[in-house]
């Protein structure tokens, strides 16, 4: 499932229910946020804005294992929220569009 991403199905719901947007910061597990605010400075201003599905971090940074990895695509997290604009979004939907036909990315 988790190749294929068929898990992400369920985050439409989300979306529908307006808790969500597509395009965004990845939302992180609460125990997650709670260690990374207070390991790493100014990241709760990623909470700026919806989390979305898929985002700028997520197209250009692979998976966070570690502190430092996260605080790299924090970068990218607030790159999103500074030029946010329906060009980037598009952007990303369709980057994001061919990651997942083509697998690229997936564990």
């Amino acid at each position: 499932m988790r190749k294929s991403r068929l898990d992400e199905v369920p985050q439409l719901l989300n979306i529908l229910k307006g808790e969500m947007s597509l395009i965004g910061p990845r939302p992180e597990a609460l125990s997650l946020v709670e260690m990374y605010t207070r390991e790493i400075p100014y990241y709760p201003e990623r909470h700026m804005v919806t989390p979305g599905i898929t985002g700028w971090a997520q197209i250009n940074y692979s998976y966070a294992n570690s502190i430092e990895d996260t605080r790299q695509k924090l970068m990218y997290d607030f790159y999103y929220i500074k030029n946010r604009s329906v060009v980037l979004d598009l952007m990303i939907f369709l980057r994001t569009i061919r990651i997942v036909l083509t697998g690229k990315g997936a564990m």
